[in-house]
């Protein structure tokens, strides 16, 4: 199964994003999505599990649950916007992945059995930090992440 990942849209969802992400079979917004425009077309691609991030504010962003765990292919995954946030164990909890945003950087690390991974920013540039989107591929209880720079041409 393929996973797309995407955060930090910040009101900005760029085609090549959208282009990375076809043919994921579940998506995943990990937060600071800033309107609620962002989340049809994404919607449209796959299932999407999307978290609340700190700039995501007003009443289209009031049910949007901080953190979101979910099961995808016997993989247990915990999505939330801001890893500093993070209040428990995830291996003791029995996950697998940590899907985070926030910093804007892409990152891919496996600590004490779990993945922690983000997929950086799919939005406005920030800094000199690449645009990025990231996918899970779940096969027989096995993940692998990736990042994916978006060529903006």
């Amino acid at each position: 199964m393929r996973v797309g990942l995407i955060s930090d849209t910040h009101g900005l969802l760029r085609p090549q994003a959208l282009a990375a992400l076809r043919g994921s079979g579940h998506l995943i917004h990990a937060g600071d999505i800033t309107g609620p425009e962002i989340l049809a077309p994404l919607r449209a691609l796959a299932p999407l599990t999307v978290v609340r991030g700190n700039n995501d504010r007003g009443a289209w962003a009031q049910d949007l649950p901080a953190t979101a765990r979910l099961e995808l292919d016997g993989v247990a995954i915990l999505v939330i916007h801001d890893l500093k946030e993070l209040d428990l164990d995830p291996a003791a909890q029995g996950l697998r992945v940590v899907v985070y945003g926030h910093s804007h950087k892409p990152s891919c690390v496996e600590r004490g059995g779990v993945l922690f991974v983000n997929p950086g920013s799919a939005g406005p540039r920030r800094f000199s930090l690449p645009v990025s989107v990231g996918e899970l591929r779940i096969e027989q209880g096995r993940v692998q992440a990736r990042i994916v720079t978006l060529d903006l041409g």
